[in-house]
């Protein structure tokens, strides 16, 4: 940077250097976690009340609200004109006959002549009273407070307006209202203001209704009308028991950060902190640098001054101007600068016209964590496990880490022509965490019989919130991934009765900047072990074989289920175990027997082929005439006896030799026989053959 002044003698510079950041986020870039952590982190403790939450199971009220593109910022809502949410009972619980303070961010541009509600508590039934309410009326920040009944009937302050451009300005505005009865003080972007005009009125009159809260409109009787000061308390006696209710006074324009809290903000460093960005200009200090000029910075760093009458002190000071951005993971986009520069002569006003130069600066985008989520996915218990006061830890070995992939760029070793070679490096960083969801996978929960336990005092302790429903439970706030996993490790999930269960299954999700980053779906299922009871075991152990689980100490899976058997004892054999070792035993015998079969039968098969082949060598003698001796029959048959018998003892002798098996030798004794009655028939055959030869038929 440099000013030309073409040698005229000079007296003073001034220069302004402005940035411009409305186009982010809610005027600049801030941190995006919720407005109930950030209050947590400027040091505004006690009991925070958030109206308009990101939507979840637990805060389901904003569901039906228009947001924003993206979660680069905080998250913002867009009321139309017919729009606005009920928030539930007991979101609320600050005693408000104490100190309170209302913070939100608006944008509102300008509207009409109706009143646009921005928070309105009234009754829920019967009457149309305005307990307290916030609006915007013709470009005025309006507050109503009615003071509940007292003894003392006297009139009270009861409402109180702001004139102020920034309510119909269209750009983004932080406003800070702290109650302290009778005094109240609105804070626009970290600036006082008195109320311009208050009036007065009485108590309320003793009733025992209930009130609405409402977002973005107002819960009353009639359409468009709005009833305040003394007119409500005599119109209010005579209202009819049975007018309909509906919504009125609807808001248009954006909200973000509606938060209700407790006690009052007397330090004026927590309003700062709730409303300064975290991006803008600096000045940093340099040895000699700035020497004998004059430098303003605006409190929101937006805007930057400049004065001098040394030209070249003039240069070297605008050249040490920064832009800084303390997120660690800012929003990206254009920042735009714009410098304007005035020069004084000796005898002139302006002496030379400097052009305005117009400039930005552009912030890339950073590098996305990746957040995981790790453990143990699959695991057992027993049934009396999940019924015992302590419940099951469903993340007992959770792990959280976060990583970020850098893409580097590493030279090649020639100085002429160096390559340039891009690699991708993965290294793990730390930051925070500000959300973690745990639901329920199926089924709700059934209150009657299961819940998920956390204990609130450890929670206290981390400075960390939870709520809860039927669909799981969100633990918020800003802290470490270390004390997030440590906290999840305690939650439990308790059933006691589980007859009828056998798994349950659930999913945890964490979150960075309200959302903006989130982790894997962690998802983990959980099964339950029956036992059956010692009167029961005989009689259905073999029909029910998974009853059968005892062991004598824990044990893991292979396949990532974790059993564990918290009572060991020791086992004797069952019935079961027995019949199994029988009929495996009885299984290999018949096997055995079997092949022996099979065997004996494929030798019996070859013995009939070869005797079938031996008959068809035999002679046509159906021609011949032949005369058998009776007596020599009888001899050759002696005879033959005794030639098998001699066969008999030498195969005997062969198979004691050979080792034989008894089964084989039970097979060929078997054959022998049969051979020994196939020859005594063909003898018999022999004998009782006549010579038919000559006989005539």
């Amino acid at each position: 940077m440099h000013l030309e002044t073409c040698d005229e003698p000079i007296t003073s510079i001034q220069a302004t250097v402005q940035l411009e950041t409305s186009h982010i986020g809610k005027g600049c870039d801030r941190d995006t976690y919720s407005e109930k952590s950030i209050h947590r982190l400027c040091g505004a403790t006690a009991n925070t009340a958030e109206l308009l939450p990101p939507p979840s199971s637990a805060t389901n009220w904003t569901v039906g609200l228009s947001t924003d593109n993206g979660h680069d910022s905080d998250q913002v809502f867009e009321f139309n004109g017919t729009q606005a949410v009920k928030v539930p009972d007991g979101v609320v619980t600050t005693d408000l006959k104490d100190p309170f303070v209302i913070s939100v961010w608006m944008r509102h541009g300008p509207g009409g002549r109706e009143k646009e509600t921005i928070l309105c508590n009234s009754d829920k039934t019967d009457m149309n009273r305005h307990h307290y309410s916030l609006y915007i009326h013709n470009c005025k920040v309006g507050f109503l407070f009615r003071q509940e009944p007292t003894e003392e009937k006297t009139y009270k302050p009861a409402e109180f307006h702001w004139k102020l451009n920034q309510a119909c300005d269209k750009e983004w505005h932080h406003y800070v209202l702290t109650v302290d009865f009778p005094a109240v003080t609105l804070y626009v972007d970290g600036v006082s203001y008195d109320p311009t005009t208050m009036t007065e009125d009485y108590p309320l009159h003793p009733t025992h209704l209930e009130t609405q809260l409402v977002v973005g409109a107002c819960w009353q009787e009639e359409p468009g009308a709005h009833i305040s000061g003394l007119t409500l308390f005599f119109l209010s006696l005579s209202l009819s028991q049975g007018g309909e209710q509906h919504m009125a006074q609807f808001f248009h324009g954006n909200l973000a950060g509606l938060m209700v809290r407790s006690g009052k903000l007397e330090n004026k460093k927590v309003i700062d902190c709730l409303y300064t960005c975290k991006e803008g200009l600096e000045f940093p200090p340099a040895e000699g640098v700035g020497k004998g000029m004059k430098i303003t910075l605006s409190p929101s760093q937006s805007s930057l001054t400049l004065e001098g009458d040394d030209i070249d002190r003039f240069d070297q000071a605008m050249q040490h101007i920064s832009y800084l951005n303390s997120r660690q993971f800012p929003t990206p986009g254009i920042r735009r600068l714009k410098i304007t520069t005035t020069v004084k002569c000796f005898n002139e006003e302006t002496c030379i016209s400097v052009p305005d130069v117009d400039g930005y600066v552009m912030v890339l985008q950073p590098e996305e964590p990746k957040i995981s989520l790790s453990g143990i996915d699959h695991f057992a218990r027993a049934a009396s496990e999940f019924e015992s006061t302590e419940g099951v830890s469903l993340f007992p070995e959770l792990h959280i880490i976060s990583t970020i992939t850098r893409e580097v760029e590493a030279e090649g070793e020639g100085d002429e022509d160096p390559t340039v070679q891009e690699s991708l490096v993965s290294e793990e960083i730390m930051h925070n965490l500000d959300t973690c969801e745990v639901t329920v996978v199926g089924e709700e929960l059934n209150p009657d019989q299961e819940s998920l336990q956390l204990d609130l005092t450890h929670l206290q302790q981390k400075g960390l919130e939870m709520t809860s429903s039927n669909q799981g439970i969100v633990i918020t706030g800003v802290d470490t991934m270390a004390n997030y996993e440590e906290v999840l490790h305690l939650i439990r999930y308790r059933n006691w009765n589980t007859a009828t269960l056998f798994d349950r299954k659930f999913k945890l999700v964490c979150s960075e900047l309200n959302g903006r980053y989130s982790s894997n779906e962690f998802k983990v299922e959980v099964n339950v072990i029956h036992t059956a009871s010692p009167a029961e075991a005989p009689n259905h152990i073999a029909f029910q074989p998974q009853f059968v689980h005892n062991a004598h100490h824990s044990f893991e899976d292979l396949s990532g289920h974790n059993l564990i058997n918290p009572h060991p004892t020791s086992v004797v054999p069952s019935a079961a175990t027995i019949v199994i070792v029988v009929c495996v035993s009885f299984l290999v015998f018949m096997i055995i027997l079997g092949v022996f079969r099979i065997r004996a039968a494929h030798q019996r098969t070859m013995r009939d082929q070869e005797s079938g082949k031996e008959n068809e060598m035999d002679w046509d003698d159906s021609a011949l005439t032949i005369t058998v001796n009776p007596m020599e029959t009888y001899e050759d048959q002696h005879s033959s006896e005794e030639e098998e018998e001699d066969e008999d003892s030498e195969e005997s002798e062969d198979g004691e030799d050979d080792d034989i098996t008894s089964a084989e030798s039970e097979s060929s004794e078997e054959e022998e026989g049969e051979q020994e009655e196939d020859q005594q028939n063909v003898n018999r055959q022999q004998q009782l053959e006549w010579d038919d030869s000559t006989l005539t038929y």
